[in-house]
């Protein structure tokens, strides 16, 4: 039994420094494509373009993304904006009302609602495409504002390459400063688009489709086998699928595309749930075919290492709860986890390396101090993450659980989330790391501080979770603060 767990241990260590490895060498390609630039000239003429907006109870956000949209630097008779309304609130009157009004200004627009939600945003975007006919297809959530010349700065590339069938944005942000936590995220979303999506497009890797800020040709989309539902994260699925078609994506990371970062830990938490269970659905998806395709083994490695993005976090999970029975039979004696310590510095200068080339030296230094909120958070959410890759590795379908999306006052939105039962589970393991840093500290004292990181990350995100679900509780029993009680009166 003592070998095995041993094995385990080093055999999840081994997993991890190979996958670190790859975030190594993404950093290494970075730098050494970071002055590469995409251009297209202007075309001549414009070509008519679908904006698809899909929506689900986006009521305090909806009419900002419409207005955002209508805003265009397009002519308005080659615009198309659709609606993709699956609301089941006021969200559907709110709607309607802004269409009317732009097309009484001479829009072109579309209210699509579905009978169900079939399919949920997969579903969605395949229905808009049925009402169209346009080559292009620009697709944005309901938290984001592009800007008005978004079109003409992503559509030139689109025009000049006939192989090329998405060009997407970088994201940017709304609400950075509004908390912690929106500082924390900012840091590993500018890291993920900045650095990773760079490096991976410039080194002619595939990458992700990141569900908005981008624009599709319609052709590549049908070419791939169109929107699918089989994944929570059908953007991943469809591009991947796209690029294994044939056809190439084109990140412009100078094309910003503004957001809401989830303000509220229990919507983040939800949020990289279902993204870790779809990344794992898509990685049992596309694994094969990846493997099959006519690309380079550098293509196909780094393919593989990016749907492996939620692996790391049930791999440490699990070193965690082997620690304290291999400490007791003093099997991690002899056994040096320095190498993984020295490659483990690749994702810290990830994120140095992100904020430097966005924020130059003068910003950059105050955005890195979110670092060690974003350790403890990520480290914390590793329980729930780790389900959720289980659920996805066991081929469970979980049901679609959209990011609520909050505008500016989260506290009394109606969309504010509770903790869900995970909370306890966590509480369970935060007791859990503190015995085995206790542990650590009498048999093996170069283990302490890894362990006190696991569970001070836990039980910050216990003690936050906690915090927030008070704050819910409260706006719910006070109706009359409860921002959606007032919601009727803007309709």
């Amino acid at each position: 039994m003592l070998m095995l767990l041993q094995t385990t241990y080093a055999l999840c260590a081994l997993l991890l420094g190979l996958y670190t490895a790859g975030q190594a060498l993404l950093l290494w390609r970075f730098w050494r494509t970071r002055r590469a630039r995409a251009s297209a000239a202007p075309p001549r003429d414009l070509p008519p373009v679908t904006v698809q907006l899909p929506l689900f109870n986006e009521l305090e956000v909806a009419g900002r993304l419409i207005e955002a949209v209508a805003a265009f630097d397009y002519p308005r008779d080659k615009l198309l904006i659709q609606a993709l309304d699956d609301s089941n609130d006021l969200t559907v009157q709110l709607v309607a009302r802004k269409l009317a009004e732009l097309e009484a200004r001479g829009y072109r627009v579309q209210h699509i609602r579905r009978a169900n939600r079939d399919g949920f945003k997969a579903g969605a975007l395949a229905a808009g495409l049925s009402h169209c006919d346009c080559e292009f297809i620009a697709i944005f959530d309901a938290d984001f504002i592009p800007p008005p010349d978004f079109l003409r700065r992503t559509l030139p590339h689109l025009l000049a390459d006939p192989g090329l069938g998405i060009a997407q944005s970088r994201w940017s942000h709304l609400n950075a400063e509004e908390n912690s936590l929106t500082r924390a995220q900012r840091l590993s979303i500018d890291t993920h688009f900045a650095v990773e999506q760079a490096a991976r497009n410039r080194s002619g890797w595939l990458i992700p489709f990141n569900g908005t800020g981008g624009v599709w040709r319609r052709s590549c989309i049908e070419a791939a086998g169109g929107w699918s539902a089989s994944t929570l994260t059908e953007d991943l699925d469809l591009s991947y699928r796209a690029q294994l078609a044939g056809w190439r994506s084109q990140f412009l990371p100078d094309v910003e595309a503004p957001g809401e970062i989830p303000p509220q830990l229990a919507a983040y938490k939800q949020q990289q749930a279902r993204w870790a269970t779809g990344n794992t659905q898509c990685l049992l998806k596309l694994a094969r075919p990846i493997i099959a395709a006519k690309l380079s083994a550098p293509q196909k490695i780094m393919a593989i290492q990016h749907l492996c993005q939620y692996l790391p976090q049930p791999l440490m999970l699990l070193m965690l709860l082997l620690t304290p029975p291999l400490l007791l039979a003093e099997g991690l004696a002899g056994l040096s986890l320095a190498p993984l310590g020295i490659i483990g510095l690749a994702p810290p200068l990830m994120y140095i390396a992100g904020q430097m080339q966005l924020y130059g030296s003068r910003g950059a230094p105050s955005a890195l101090t979110a670092f060690p909120a974003l350790l403890f958070i990520g480290t914390g959410l590793s329980l729930s993450n780790s389900l959720a890759v289980a659920s996805g590795l066991l081929g469970f379908k979980p049901p679609f659980r959209r990011t609520p999306k909050f505008e500016r006052d989260w506290k009394n939105s109606r969309y504010a989330l509770s903790a869900d039962v995970t909370l306890w589970l966590e509480l369970a393991l935060t007791l859990y790391a503190f015995w085995a840093a206790a542990l650590a500290w009498e048999l093996q004292r170069e283990l302490c501080l890894y362990l006190l990181i696991y569970a001070l990350s836990l039980g910050t995100v216990v003690c936050w979770s906690l915090r927030e679900s008070w704050i819910v509780r409260r706006a719910q029993a006070n109706p009359a603060s409860h921002k959606a009680a007032n919601f009727g009166e803007t309709i």
